[in-house]
């Protein structure tokens, strides 16, 4: 819970120093971590919840939502694998594997709840595929057109 409630401290101070005069200046906001991360790690892979996520989404961010999610999906042992070639592993990446499963799953569930904000791409590809669908997205989404 201690972790959840620091999370949305550091969001709402983010959201109201950085995110907001951004787009007031008409500028694109683009974050590697928002709300949905949240949602998986803390609501499912920790189990918390999505009812407490989503009462503190309210209250710090209101009507604040991503215009496009694009999730980077990559089978839990793979995921597993890349992790352990790089290195020390962090206070998440210690975690088993069902805690990634619940992760994923939960992203894969956010993402099936509305097809127009999000995007899965197969992370599990080379570099230059996912590169090429991460381009293929962006050249297909409205929003990103002249």
């Amino acid at each position: 819970m201690c972790e959840l409630l620091l999370i949305f401290a550091a969001r709402a101070q983010h959201i109201e120093q950085v995110i907001k005069p951004a787009l007031a200046n008409g500028e694109w906001v683009l974050s590697d971590r928002f709300t949905d991360a949240t949602y998986a790690y803390q609501g499912e892979g920790r189990q918390l919840g999505g009812d407490k996520v989503e009462l503190l989404e309210q209250f710090v961010q209101g009507d604040l939502k991503p215009d496009l999610t694009i999730i980077l999906d990559v089978p839990v042992e793979l995921s597993a694998e890349r992790v352990r070639g790089r290195g020390e592993l962090d206070r998440f990446e210690v975690e088993q594997a069902a805690f990634f499963q619940r992760v994923r799953d939960a992203y894969h569930q956010r993402a099936a709840s509305d097809a127009d904000r999000y995007r899965l791409i197969d992370a599990s590809q080379t570099l230059s595929e996912v590169q090429a669908d991460l381009q293929a997205v962006l050249d297909n989404v409205p929003l990103f057109q002249d």
